[in-house]
C-alpha cells in the first residue's frame, strides 16, 4: 500500500510540472529561436530505516529540445539566423556569457549592438560598437561591416565579428530568462564553421502537434494517478472496517 500511495501521490506532483513545460512550451510556439523545454522522470525507492518498500518519482533529466526551427526570411539587414547549430554568444548585465538564437539585433542608444531585449552582443574583440549614419551589414560568418550612407556609399569599414560557438548540447543548461550557458562555467571558443543567414530569422522549433497530444497525454495520466490515491483510500477504509468488525 505504501509504495502505491508514495508512486501515485509523487507520479501526479510531477505530472502536473510536467503539464507546465508543455503550457511554457505552447506559449512560446511563436517566439523567434526559442528551444523546447523538456522533462523525464524515473520511480525510485525511499531509503532509510522502515522504508523498504516504499517508492516516489523524482526528475531524471530536464533539459531543451536543440532540434533547429524554421527559417523565416524577413530581409531586415539587423536579422540573423544561424544555419544549422551554433549560437550567438550575448553579454549579461553581470559581465557573464550566455548565448541565445534569437538573432533579432538591433543598435542601442548607445551604438552598441544589442539583442532585441538590450543584451550586448559579443563579439571576437569584445562588445560590438558601431558608427552613427552608417548602414549595417552582417556577413555569414558573423563580420559585421557599416557602409557610410554618405558621401562615399562604397566605403565598406569592418567594425566587429560576432562570436558564434558551438559547444555541446550535452553541456548546455538553460536557464529561466530563456538563455543558454555553459553547465560547468567555462567560455568555448568562437566557431569559425558556424553559418549565419542575414535577413532572417529562427522561429520557435515547438511542435505544436506534439505538444497538444502530450497535454491531453498528461491529463488522462493525472486523472489515473489520482483514481490510484481514491483507491488506496477506498481499500484502507474497507480495511479499517473489516478490523472492527473482527475485533
Amino acid at each position: 500500500m505504501d509504495r502505491l500511495i508514495y508512486t501515485a501521490m509523487t507520479g501526479a506532483a510531477h505530472t502536473l510540472n510536467q503539464k507546465a513545460t508543455v503550457s511554457h512550451n505552447l506559449a512560446n510556439a511563436a517566439t523567434t529561436g526559442y528551444r523546447a523545454e523538456t522533462n523525464a522522470f524515473r520511480a525510485v525507492p525511499v531509503y532509510g530505516d522502515g522504508l523498504p518498500t516504499r517508492a516516489f518519482v523524482v526528475d531524471s533529466t530536464t533539459g531543451a529540445d536543440f532540434t533547429p526551427g524554421p527559417i523565416q526570411q524577413t530581409d531586415r539587414e539587423l536579422d540573423i539566423a544561424i544555419r544549422g547549430s551554433g549560437w550567438i554568444a550575448v553579454q549579461l548585465p553581470g559581465g557573464e556569457e550566455a548565448y541565445t538564437r534569437h538573432g533579432s539585433l538591433q543598435v542601442g542608444p548607445n551604438g552598441i549592438l544589442q539583442t532585441h531585449n538590450g543584451f550586448n552582443v559579443i563579439g571576437d574583440a569584445g562588445i560590438i560598437s558601431l558608427p552613427q549614419d552608417n548602414r549595417i551589414t552582417i556577413a555569414k560568418d558573423g563580420t559585421v561591416s557599416a557602409v557610410p550612407i554618405t558621401p562615399l556609399p562604397n566605403t565598406v569599414a569592418i567594425v566587429g565579428r560576432i562570436k558564434l560557438v558551438d559547444p555541446p548540447e550535452n553541456q548546455l543548461m538553460k536557464g529561466p530568462d530563456g538563455l543558454f550557458r555553459m553547465k560547468d562555467g567555462t567560455v568555448p571558443l568562437a566557431d569559425a564553421n558556424v553559418s549565419l543567414v542575414n535577413g532572417a530569422l529562427e522561429g520557435s522549433n515547438v511542435n505544436l502537434v506534439h505538444e497538444m497530444v502530450s497535454m491531453i497525454a498528461l491529463a488522462r495520466q493525472f486523472d489515473m494517478h489520482m483514481k490510484v490515491l481514491e483507491s488506496a483510500e477506498r481499500n484502507a477504509q474497507q480495511a479499517s472496517e473489516i478490523m472492527v468488525v473482527r475485533a
